[in-house]
């Protein structure tokens, strides 16, 4: 049982050690932000909160003929 004991702890004292999880956890923040940030754009653009379906068209109708407003 002491074996198991030892290993566990050798185990534990190495994973505290390891510092790979740290990254980890700084790109899920970077990507949280982002994806906050972009959720707060779209819903700027979407002229005080219409709906998005009418914020890509109006985009498409700007990307493939002239009539841009």
């Amino acid at each position: 049982m002491d074996h198991f004991f030892n290993l566990f702890k050798q185990l534990l004292l190495a994973f505290s050690k390891e510092d790979d999880g740290a990254q980890v956890i700084e790109y899920a923040l970077i990507i949280a932000v982002v994806s906050i940030a972009l959720v707060v754009a779209l819903r700027a653009l979407t002229n005080n909160g219409g709906s998005f379906a009418t914020f890509i068209t109006r985009v498409t109708t700007c990307l493939t003929t002239a009539a841009c407003v």
